[in-house]
């Protein structure tokens, strides 16, 4: 029996002058629009920019919170829209050559400083994205640490069951995190983590500048609305020439596993370049996936409220 899905949170009206104000008294230093893929929230995020800026007579800058708009030549396939910013000034896109595995870490360090320049120059800061273990990050300050990567050990933990992983980060006298369990791939790195501390000492934690007082509105929509403007959207981004822009970053050297390694469209689309899907295939596995992957962005902002943070969720 399929679990019914459930219900979206209510809706509220955004009061901007209360916001504004709350900005000027400095009980909230950042604000971030957050939602799930192809809901509206870079236009949203844009409008509202525009909106603090007349009510508080300061600039709003956004920094993306999405993980796969930091690298270049990847415009189509991540929803980039750089026409939709207008005026108003954006970061961390465009900051990585497509080809790079960008990693949270590298982000973490990247929004201070975005951050800390928005702020520094009087300006009120806006994250904007779906990602969001970037987002959390940022916001509810995550310990990372600068452990370099042990590709022996991931590969030895690779094939190993989750209950075995378990056993073996908890054998460590210092475990780094408990919400490590919440994926696999979170547990391997939490395990090499703990391994390094073990055989090194504690590793060097990233102390970088980040906002305190967040103030969080999620974009809402129906789930068949959603569904319907995905494959709408998809459809749009096939005849805007998406599949020209993977192959010329096939052509331009990058290894097709790389490309797949960035998921959705990126996976797909290169999986029929490289013939191992026909061209409708490839449509109707993209469309599952992305449709599969905007429920798990709303599982994880569902799950952010269950932490206890806020979120006031609007409708477009």
């Amino acid at each position: 029996m399929l679990t019914p899905p459930l219900p979206l949170p209510p809706a509220e009206t955004i009061d901007i002058n209360a916001l504004a104000e709350s900005l000027g008294k400095g009980e909230v230093d950042m604000v971030c629009v957050l939602g799930p893929t192809a809901s509206g929230k870079t236009r949203y995020a844009v409008a509202l920019a525009k909106q603090l800026e007349e009510a508080t007579g300061k600039k709003v800058e956004i920094i993306s919170g999405d993980s796969r708009q930091v690298y270049r030549g990847m415009d189509i396939g991540t929803g980039k829209d750089l026409c939709e910013y207008g005026t108003v000034p954006y970061h961390l896109i465009d900051i990585r050559p497509a080809g790079e595995k960008y990693n949270l870490f590298e982000y973490k360090k990247d929004f201070s400083a975005a951050y800390s320049d928005i702020v520094g120059r009087g300006a009120i800061p806006l994250l904007c994205g779906g990602t969001g273990l970037y987002i959390e990050a940022v916001t509810c300050g995550y310990r990372l640490d600068a452990v370099p990567e042990d590709a022996s050990l991931r590969a030895s933990l690779e094939t190993l069951p989750m209950e075995n992983l378990i056993k073996i980060f908890e054998s460590y006298a210092t475990p780094h995190n408990v919400t490590d369990y919440d994926s696999r791939k979170r547990l391997i790195r939490a395990i090499e983590i703990a391994k390094y501390e073990a055989e090194n000492g504690p590793a060097q934690a990233c102390e970088v500048p980040l906002p305190a007082h967040t103030y969080f509105i999620g974009t809402l929509v129906e789930r068949d609305e959603r569904n319907a403007k995905i494959d709408a959207r998809l459809k749009a981004r096939l005849d805007d020439g998406m599949v020209a822009e993977i192959q010329g970053l096939l052509d331009s050297g990058i290894p097709a596993e790389d490309l797949e390694y960035y998921g959705l469209e990126y996976k797909f689309v290169t999986q029929y370049l490289t013939g191992k899907l026909s061209y409708e295939q490839m449509c109707s596995s993209l469309a599952t996936a992305i449709h599969q992957f905007a429920k798990r962005q709303m599982t994880w902002f569902r799950g952010m409220e269950r932490k206890g943070i806020k979120i006031h969720w609007t409708r477009l």
